[in-house]
C-alpha cells in the first residue's frame, strides 16, 4: 500500500534504498511505482560530500533510477538556507569560507555565494575525508572574527571498510571547544532540512509520508515537521531501540517492500 491520503514522499538513502551500495529489496520497484502514479517524492541525505548529480551516478550503479533533481541533500538545504538568510533584497552575494567538498561548493555556488577567506558572512563546515589543521584553524579564526558558524549536519562519525571515521559533527565540536561559539546545523534531525524539502516539491507535511531507517534523525525530524513516518527495520533500528525512544513512527516496516503496491517477490536470478 502506499499510505492513506499520501500525495507526496520523502526518503532517506542509507539503509531505506542501499546498504553498502546494493539495492535494498523493492528498492527499485518503489521509485518505478512513485514515477507510474507521477508522485512527487525526493530521496534525503545528510551526506554533503557529493553534488545530486554524482549520488544519481552512483544510485545508478546499484540498479535504481533517480533523476538528480529528486535527490536533496544537506548541501542543498543549507545553501538554500544561507540564501534566504542572505534575503533576495541584498544588493551584494553572500561570502564564505567552507571547509567541505564539491557537493557543498557547488551548491553555495549555485545559491549565488562568493567562496573567501577575507572576511566571510559565514564559515560552512561540511563533510570531507580531507580535514587539514590549517583550513580548521582558519574556520577558527574567521568565527573569532565574526564570522557565522554553519554546519551542514550533526553526524559525529561516518562508515568506511576499515572502521568508523570522523565526520562533521566532530569536526564541528572541535571548532565549538576552541572558539566557545556553537554552530546552526541544517540537517536531519533539523527539520528544517525537511521543511526546504517540502519546499521544493510544493509539498504539505499533511500530505507527505517520511520514510527512515532511523529514529533519531528521519522518524524524530519527520515528527517534528508534521509529517507521517515510516521506519524501516533494513537499516540501524532494531526493537529493542526503538524501545528506547519516547516516541514512535506512524508505521514499521522491515522493508521498502512492503510499501508496494504489488506483493514484491525476489528475483530468483538473486
Amino acid at each position: 500500500m502506499s499510505g492513506e491520503n499520501i500525495e507526496c514522499w520523502l526518503t532517506d538513502m542509507d539503509g531505506v534504498l542501499v546498504r553498502e551500495h546494493e539495492a535494498l529489496p523493492g528498492a527499485a520497484e518503489l521509485l518505478e511505482q512513485w514515477r507510474r502514479q507521477d508522485l512527487p517524492y525526493l530521496v534525503l541525505t545528510n551526506n554533503s560530500i557529493f553534488t545530486a548529480r554524482d549520488l544519481s551516478a552512483r544510485l545508478r550503479n546499484s540498479g535504481l533510477v533517480v533523476p538528480e533533481d529528486r535527490i536533496w541533500t544537506s548541501a542543498l538545504a543549507t545553501a538554500t538556507f544561507l540564501a534566504q538568510q542572505i534575503g533576495p533584497e541584498s544588493n551584494a552575494a553572500g561570502s564564505a569560507y567552507v571547509v567541505g567538498e564539491a557537493g557543498l561548493t557547488t551548491a553555495l555556488h549555485e545559491a549565488g555565494f562568493i567562496m573567501t577567506e577575507t572576511n566571510p558572512d559565514y564559515v560552512v563546515v561540511g563533510e570531507t575525508r580531507n580535514y587539514s589543521f590549517e583550513a580548521i584553524t582558519k574556520a577558527v579564526r574567521l568565527i573569532n572574527s565574526g564570522a557565522r558558524f554553519i554546519v551542514t549536519n550533526p553526524d559525529a562519525t561516518g562508515p568506511s571498510p576499515e572502521g568508523v571515521l570522523p565526520a562533521t559533527g566532530a569536526i564541528a565540536s572541535l571548532i565549538t571547544k576552541a572558539t566557545g561559539r556553537e554552530p546552526y546545523i541544517v540537517g536531519k534531525p533539523n527539520p528544517m532540512m525537511f521543511r526546504s524539502a517540502l519546499n521544493r516539491l510544493g509539498a504539505h507535511s499533511m500530505h507527505t509520508a517520511m520514510i527512515g531507517d532511523r529514529m533519531d534523525t528521519d522518524i524524530v525530524a519527520g515528527m517534528e515537521a508534521g509529517m507521517h513516518t515510516v521506519l524501516v527495520m533494513s537499516g540501524v533500528s532494531s526493537q529493542a531501540s526503538i524501545a528506547a525512544y519516547p516516541f514512535r513512527p506512524n508505521r514499521i516496516i522491515d522493508g521498502v517492500y512492503e510499501l508496494l503496491d504489488e506483493p514484491w517477490e525476489q528475483d530468483s536470478e538473486s
